[in-house]
């Protein structure tokens, strides 16, 4: 166990709900309080928005969507003003990262070198394609004596309500904000309320770069108050939410009362395949990332570790290798692999999935217990089993990866597909053809071969299944933030 770092200093945004420009308490003065994960310590108390904010900052977003400048700017302003945001992003970066690990206990080097500067380039991404949201041409056959010409124009969708997750606070902002304002949409955001401060830090680089007032309005908030009444409010023409399926649902249903439409990430509970020819060296690193990396709460991360049985003690003496090297601890340290977990209510749920492989039957390889010391930690832990065990069907979000062998490539799409969710798996293998085959029967939404990392901005991202409806980044994203039209033009 490390030693705790000095911490740098850094001023803490208003933590105060930003509504058409301004900064305001909630109604009642409502609040709730932010802890830092790995101390335990207080951060800061946020104000807690209620209906009645919510309405008003729906209210300030249609106003400026319907009658201030930002729908109808040229689409290269805005894509200025975009760019603009991305160079101060960028350049807020070590900023950004201590916000997001005094509030969540993401390493600040993971933050600073990796999510910010990602979020910077979603950006910077949309911001090329604010002036290119174009539509198509066709010349049509004649109707009766008439000839005629069609073509489709795209509009921004209007008001898009925006719930983020805490695991990735800043850069899952960016990925429901860039595409929204490239097509000229405004929108209420409301982030989580275990990781706030980076999102309202976010949105004042935003007003920064020129956003006019109203276009993005921050309601920081308790879900079933605040969450609830953006995904059931009838002003917002489309909700984009990044959390749980429990969740998911009801927001699904509440947006379906008016028919909107919605952006739904769920999660995930990934499998890796490494098939006997897999480059071990290489991958091993990428394989113990795919469980490790922000300490497992990730959506995509790759928890079910399948192997073929030739190499599967390879994998688990690499995993438990990688266990062993982790450096958990203050998330400021440059030395730390490995920091906390978001809070006490996570860590529970960790450990009770892991008294539960336990119960099940499941061979405990390594790890299983918190830390003796203030904080939220936890050791990555690995376990070896089946796929029907809990732990293999259901998202901990934690760090805990589960071991199970195959014998054949068909065993291992089977397995691989035995599941509820559909966001993303990798896959190990030297064999191209290999590669591809086992890539298109995967039902996923994106396929990694030979890795793992952060999605790009260029391309599009989402689940099936139990992981969501929608894709979000590359053209997809412009697709999700606008309404296509179809004009008739008779000649």
């Amino acid at each position: 166990m490390t030693a705790v770092s000095p911490r740098p200093s850094f001023d803490l945004p208003q933590p105060t709900l930003r509504i058409d420009g301004k900064y305001t308490s909630a109604q009642q003065d409502q609040t709730y309080d932010s802890f830092n994960p790995a101390t335990e310590e207080h951060v800061a108390t946020i104000a807690a928005a209620q209906p009645a904010d919510v309405d008003a900052a729906v209210a300030a977003a249609r106003r400026q969507f319907e009658d201030g400048p930002w729908s109808r700017m040229s689409g290269s302003e805005r894509g200025r003003i975009l760019t603009k945001a991305a160079e101060l992003i960028a350049a807020d970066a070590e900023n950004l990262a201590f916000l997001e690990a005094i509030e969540m206990g993401k390493l600040f080097h993971d933050s600073v070198n990796g999510d910010i500067p990602a979020a910077a380039e979603v950006f910077r991404h949309f911001a090329g394609w604010a002036d290119k949201v174009t539509g198509t041409t066709a010349l049509l056959p004649a109707f009766g004596p008439q000839r005629r010409f069609g073509y489709t124009i795209r509009q921004p969708l209007g008001v898009i309500g925006a719930i983020t997750p805490w695991n990735n606070p800043a850069l899952i902002a960016a990925w429901k904000l860039a595409p929204a304002l490239a097509a000229g949409c405004t929108a209420v955001v409301k982030p989580a309320e275990d990781a706030s401060l980076s999102t309202l830090r976010l949105v004042e680089l935003l007003t920064q770069a020129g956003l006019p007032d109203g276009v993005v309005n921050v309601v920081p908030g308790l879900g079933p108050v605040a969450g609830a009444a953006l995904a059931g409010h009838p002003g917002i023409d489309k909700i984009s939410f990044t959390g749980s399926p429990r969740v998911g649902k009801q927001i699904q249903s509440l947006a379906g009362d008016t028919f909107r439409k919605v952006t739904l990430e769920l999660g995930g509970k990934s499998a890796q395949l490494i098939f006997d020819d897999a480059d071990l060296e290489a991958a091993m690193p990428w394989i113990a990332m795919g469980n490790f990396y922000h300490q497992g709460q990730v959506c995509a991360a790759g928890t079910r570790v399948l192997v073929h049985e030739s190499i599967v003690d390879k994998v688990v003496d690499g995993l438990v290798e990688a266990a062993g090297n982790a450096q958990i601890g203050d998330p400021f340290l440059p030395t730390s692999t490995m920091g906390s977990i978001v809070n006490e209510r996570q860590l529970d749920q960790i450990l009770r999935y892991i008294d539960i492989g336990r119960d099940e039957g499941a061979e405990l390889v390594t790890g299983g217990s918190r830390l003796d010391r203030p904080g939220y930690f936890v050791e990555p832990t690995v376990f070896r089993g089946t796929n029907d065990l809990t732990i293999a069907r259901e998202e901990i979000f934690g760090p805990v990866a589960t071991v199970i062998s195959f014998k054949t490539t068909e065993e291992a799409v089977r397995i691989a597909n035995e599941t509820k969710y559909g966001l993303n798996a990798m896959v190990y293998t030297n064999d191209l053809s290999r590669a591809l085959t086992v890539t298109e029967q995967l039902r996923v939404g994106t396929v990694w071969i030979n890795g793992w990392g952060v999605p790009d901005p260029s391309l599009p991202w989402g689940g099936r299944g139990g992981s969501g409806i929608g894709r979000e980044l590359g053209r997809s994203g412009i697709e999700a933030d606008t309404e296509e039209k179809t004009v008739h033009v008779g000649l």
